[in-house]
């Protein structure tokens, strides 16, 4: 298999750098008139079915049983659990507080890596340790204080989905496109059932601000920058890959504050320069190799 160019690669890293980021107002947008589970299985399935029946069209093979499977149970952790988790949480905490938690991905996913033999370095580990100070200091904040239930769904989902970017480089996974058509189909069954469960249902029609986020997610949010994500997790290291975190919080703090009139106070701001300087320390010292 031939190796990415480095276009390829400069432009699925600006697609999870600037679309993600602007997903976390985009879903706050959404939930607003759009119950949380039903908003993101209705942008997974329509994002998953449209690619399907395109690489269909295009003459693409069915994956193997076992590719499906496995493309099933990483779209269930990433989408249904770490994407879901966020949506659920943005009905209580900002955008850009969101973001914020779910900033500490890249630190996850070293740990998370040593399960799998990789060792950290001293670098790494001090990383690690600044980032954790850095969640220690956004929930001392207002935000996810008034909230811990918003709080307990983040790291939830932060840690699901650094569990499944790992564990799915030693999957074997549906070659290109069709693994992100099969994982955000499986998720959008998922959350779909878990809507009905919950008894979700719309009181009236949406406004067409929540209706434009939905679509905004469905196109950009899943069908280009996820599928960004799976590719570069097959072609870069992992820390890179996840390197969005780096900059997601930045471009939803500024649109949360630009177009969604959210306020950041001291503390998230003191809790965001300390998260991204460890998430510097982590991604740099994956990029060089060192460790």
């Amino acid at each position: 298999m031939r190796s990415p160019s480095a276009v390829s690669i400069a432009l699925a890293l600006l697609s999870t750098w600037l679309i993600w980021g602007s997903t976390y107002l985009a879903i706050r947008f959404g939930v607003e008139d759009i119950p949380p589970f039903m908003m993101a299985s209705t942008r997974f399935l329509i994002a998953g079915g449209l690619m399907f029946a395109w690489l269909k069209w295009r003459g693409e093979p069915l994956p193997s049983r076992q590719q499906a499977r496995n493309a099933a149970v990483i779209g269930l952790m990433m989408l249904a659990g770490g994407n879901g988790a966020v949506t659920y949480a943005e009905q209580q905490i900002s955008s850009g507080v969101a973001a914020l938690g779910v900033a500490i991905v890249p630190l996850l996913t070293v740990l998370v890596a040593r399960f799998w033999g990789h060792h950290s370095s001293r670098l790494e580990w001090l990383g690690i340790l600044v980032g954790f100070a850095g969640i220690v200091m956004l929930n001392l904040g207002a935000s996810l204080k008034a909230s811990p239930a918003g709080a307990a769904l983040l790291i939830f989902a932060a840690a699901i989905w650094a569990v499944a970017s790992v564990w799915g480089k030693y999957l074997e996974l549906p070659k290109g496109l069709m693994s992100s058509a099969i994982q955000m189909l499986a998720a959008g069954a998922a959350l779909a059932l878990l809507s009905v469960v919950c008894g979700e249902r719309l009181t009236a029609m949406p406004s067409w601000k929540a209706i434009g986020s939905l679509a905004y997610l469905t196109v950009l949010g899943s069908m280009i920058a996820y599928s960004a994500f799976s590719f570069l997790l097959l072609h870069v290291r992992p820390a890179l890959a996840s390197s969005y975190a780096y900059v997601n919080p930045m471009v939803a703090v500024f649109l949360g504050w630009w177009l969604g009139g959210e306020h950041i106070g001291a503390a998230e701001v003191g809790a965001m320069l300390t998260i991204l300087t460890a998430v510097a320390i982590v991604v740099l010292q994956q990029v060089r190799g060192k460790g």
